[in-house]
């Protein structure tokens, strides 16, 4: 209830933020937490759970007693009744089946597993709503970069054209690089509109995820760090990390404690009846009768049945043991090769933040110094420029990919 009301205080405070003109700006950890908070899916699952805590309560329970009412040996009517052998009485009864306590205990660790099976399922789908929450994130961080880069093209479009419109009466320009600038400038305004659409369905995105109204904004910390490669990780890493083979271990369990309830079954159950008879006649004694009573689970008519169960149930645990073992080995797999797509893009992205772009861009410099030297023309410049510009897209786009990779890295690591 805690982390309910610190969310609802936390979603209150964003709205009111928005609702006066301020933007707040988002951490990538705040996100998540308040993905973590208020998300439904992961809300329905603790409710899945604690709905199999409530059913463990009442585990234990045994099963409720019956009474009764009647008559014994009472003659139907109209027939004669010899003298002394009126035996017929009114008869009550109380009768109670009392399951074996091993049985009891055994059905209460069975409910407890299926809820501890709910809890790791919370998990899981975490992990999933953490990977998507950071992948729009990220690309968000990436737009916002684009963003910068289209913004400063667009001022150097306009400079550039306006250059050009005042050299061109002294013929220092020619009229069809000026058209060429003022297209360049229009495909620049045409992403800036498009790169702006991204934004706000990134938003969207991160609103629906942490529960929040579609209409609300928000600024994202455009610092955040792509995902850094760690030590390669072996089973029993993967095996207390990752969120599905811990869903999977509980789901074992599971089956075990079912099939021991199941053994439980060749255990006995008792029964109790208590049946009080007051004759007709009151001269006569009131008399009972008090039965104790054992079932027998082990006849062979019986005990078919429950030693089929346990049979397929033990298949069915060695199936999931080799499906583990199975997912284990393909989540190893996945975390090598991801690993490698991590740190050939890392070397790709240090190659165009060094080389690549520096280079690029004192090609761009040296050129628009010489055009403002009238050494050269205003079609070399926007070449250069292009040659720039697609440099720095295809560095963003790269860069995104980067923390795509990273991301799903992370993912299958469990972080």
């Amino acid at each position: 209830m805690l982390s309910i009301r610190l969310y609802t205080t936390a979603a209150l405070l964003l709205m009111g933020l928005v609702a006066q003109g301020q933007s707040p700006v988002l951490s990538l950890d705040s996100v998540l937490q308040r993905i973590s908070l208020g998300n439904p899916m992961l809300r329905e699952f603790e409710s899945r759970a604690k709905a199999q805590n409530a059913m463990a309560e009442g585990a234990r329970s045994q099963m409720a007693p019956m009474v009764g009412a009647g008559v014994f040996m009472y003659p139907y009517p109209g027939q004669m009744e010899m003298e002394g052998q009126d035996d017929a009485m009114f008869m009550t009864a109380v009768e109670q089946e009392i399951t074996n306590p091993a049985k009891l205990r055994a059905r209460e660790k069975y409910q407890l597993s299926k809820a501890a099976i709910e809890e790791a399922g919370r998990d899981k789908a975490f992990n999933q709503l953490r990977a998507q929450a950071k992948t729009a994130y990220y690309q968000w961080v990436v737009l916002e970069k684009k963003k910068s880069v289209l913004l400063e093209n667009q001022r150097i479009m306009q400079f550039m054209l306006k250059l050009g419109k005042v050299r061109y009466p002294y013929n220092q320009s020619s009229l069809g690089s000026i058209y060429k600038a003022e297209g360049r400038l229009g495909e620049v305004e045409n992403m800036l509109v498009m790169n702006d659409s991204e934004i706000i369905r990134m938003n969207i995105q991160l609103n629906m995820l942490m529960n929040l109204p579609p209409e609300t904004r928000f600024r994202i910390d455009t610092t955040a760090q792509a995902p850094k490669l760690t030590v390669l990780p072996d089973t029993a890493y993967l095996s207390a990390a990752r969120s599905d083979i811990r869903q999977l271990d509980r789901t074992i369990e599971s089956m075990r404690l079912n099939l021991r309830l199941e053994n439980m079954q060749r255990k006995p159950d008792f029964g109790i009846r208590f049946e009080n008879m007051m004759p007709r006649d009151r001269m006569m004694p009131q008399s009972f009768t008090l039965m104790g009573m054992v079932s027998i689970p082990i006849a062979p008519w019986s005990s078919k049945m429950y030693k089929s169960n346990i049979k397929a149930m033990d298949f069915e645990i060695q199936g999931m043991q080799k499906g583990r073992e199975s997912l284990l080995n393909e989540a190893q797999a996945m975390v090598a090769t991801m690993a490698q797509e991590l740190q050939t893009k890392q070397t790709q992205v240090r190659n165009y933040e060094t080389k690549i772009i520096p280079a690029l861009r004192r090609n761009y410099e040296t050129t628009m110094l010489s055009y403002e030297q009238n050494t050269s023309q205003l079609p070399l410049v926007i070449d250069a420029w292009e040659a720039l510009n697609m440099a720095q897209m295809e560095y963003l786009n790269n860069l995104e990919q980067l923390y795509l990779i990273g991301v799903n890295y992370e993912k299958e690591l469990e972080k």
